[in-house]
């Protein structure tokens, strides 16, 4: 993280949302970084052999609300703070589902909510097993139904038909108005 930072990078994102490095946190406050901090459920080797929730959103969210609390407190302003539901990281498909149906439920920590759909396994799962790189319809669906619920930033793989899709279906939900284009409709 320290090299990243000294190389310029402006924004850390991580998986462990600083609790993996006690120096990350102090770390990132004394560059003036932001940061992106995300949910997994156990380690990237055995976080999918049998992730386990009662009520999935709201312990993500719980959670995720504890470490913004601890960011603030370290002296990161809300602006400098984002928050990732991490799916498809120690989560089923079910967990997911219900993270991705009760978004708005993290917008209550007032900074960026960013989601990461794209080409997860839950399309395939949800669909017709399609392979990696024919989920883009299955990722262009879930990511519009996560800007739908209150997301910020989406990561994507396919940035351009991503960025196509989003502004098609904000003018459509503007009434025609694109922001992209406004006035230039008819």
């Amino acid at each position: 993280m320290a090299a990243a930072i000294a190389a310029g990078a402006c924004i850390i994102n991580d998986i462990t949302a600083l609790t993996g490095d006690p120096r990350a946190l102090p770390l990132a406050v004394e560059a003036g970084v932001s940061v992106i901090l995300m949910h997994m459920q156990g380690e990237p080797r055995t976080m999918q052999v049998d992730p386990r929730y009662d009520d999935a959103a709201s312990e993500v969210y719980t959670w995720l609300a504890a470490r913004v609390a601890a960011c603030r407190a370290a002296g990161l302003a809300d602006e400098q703070i984002a928050i990732d539901p991490g799916i498809g990281f120690g989560k089923s498909v079910g967990h997911n589902v219900d993270i991705l149906s009760r978004l708005s439920l993290y917008r209550n920590q007032r900074c960026a909510l960013v989601v990461g759909v794209s080409r997860k396994s839950m399309i395939a799962r949800l669909s017709r097993d399609e392979p990696p790189k024919m989920r883009l319809p299955g990722s262009l669906a879930a990511g519009l139904a996560a800007i739908e619920g209150g997301a910020d930033i989406l990561r994507v793989h396919d940035v351009a038909e991503t960025v196509q899709a989003v502004a098609v279906w904000r003018a459509i939900a503007a009434g025609g108005q694109s922001p992209a284009r406004k006035g230039q409709i008819s």
